[in-house]
């Protein structure tokens, strides 16, 4: 049964994140009100500056045992947020004993595609240096839930040994906004505007095409992927490209694990200090890489 909680945060939603959203607004004006007021991050965790593969960021330590590395892309349209706006996930990863790295990769338009796709495979070749791809993973939201699946395709184009496991937080996979659910959704979706997609995605791909694999994953051959799990609202404009995702890589003999819940925003998993959904979401994803990376790591 959906928490109390989860009913008043679409109201809120609406108000603070969808009007904002509905109104014309440069990506700078955007940018700065999502940055200005992060939410809470977890307790108990450490946040350090860092940078791998020449792309800056910062790490989140906890104080569980340890249970492998995670490399973790932020959401934002590819043009807003950051790893601090993140912490949140981040460190809630942390508290399940990941060694958390999310990089402060290059944001449009300013920097279109590839260069985001460039800094997240910058980094994982910098943790396959220093790591087993057995002890790795890689998760991201929205945006960056995108370009997890992005990367790692990018890593294999490139012969490079695959994460454990993926784990993707409402993703973005389709830039050019064919999902049925863009426009099914829009009335009970309370963050995202439908109507808006094609103007954000033109901002990252500025005259490529959406349906390139590496900037639309859904495009993409998703055969022989890491296990997947992902996560997404039943009511969100984005449900299709968790489920269209979720179906092309099981047809094509990999595994990925759709879970949709009930009566959630857009990414509501990083609201951890107030949706205890958002806390059960993190930890069922922390489960399922903890599970991948200790199957890998079990000699055959």
């Amino acid at each position: 049964m959906p928490s109390w909680q989860s009913y008043i945060v679409h109201p809120v939603l609406r108000m603070f994140v969808k009007r904002k959203l509905e109104k014309a607004f440069t990506p700078f004006e955007a940018r700065a009100a999502f940055g200005s007021r992060p939410l809470p991050a977890s307790p108990g965790v450490s946040f350090t500056a860092g940078a791998i593969g020449g792309v800056p960021g910062e790490w989140a330590q906890g104080k569980a045992p340890f249970a492998g590395v995670m490399l973790y892309l932020h959401g934002g349209g590819y043009f807003a947020c950051s790893p601090v706006t993140h912490r949140p996930i981040t460190g809630g990863f942390a508290r399940h004993g990941f060694s958390v790295f999310a990089p402060k990769y290059r944001l449009a338009p300013e920097h279109p595609f590839p260069a985001a796709v460039e800094d997240a495979l910058a980094c994982y070749r910098a943790l396959l240096a220093t790591h087993k791809a057995a002890g790795l993973a890689v998760a991201g939201d929205s945006a960056g839930g995108g370009l997890a699946l992005a990367m790692v395709l990018a890593a294999r184009e490139a012969a490079l040994p695959l994460p454990a496991a993926l784990a993707l937080f409402s993703p973005w996979t389709d830039l050019a906004a064919t999902g049925a659910s863009i426009q099914a959704n829009e009335a009970r979706e309370s963050m995202l505007v439908g109507a808006r997609i094609p103007e954000v995605a033109a901002l990252y791909l500025q005259g490529v095409s959406p349906e390139t694999p590496l900037a639309s994953p859904f495009y993409g051959d998703l055969a022989g992927l890491p296990p997947t799990l992902i996560q997404v609202s039943e009511r969100e404009i984005l449900l299709d490209d968790s489920r269209r995702v979720a179906e092309k890589m099981n047809a094509a003999g990999g595994r990925a694990e759709l879970s949709i819940w009930p009566n959630l925003p857009h990414a509501w998993q990083i609201n951890q200090a107030f949706l205890p959904e958002a806390r059960q979401a993190l930890a069922q994803a922390a489960d399922f890489a903890k599970s991948a990376l200790a199957s890998e790591a079990v000699p055959a």
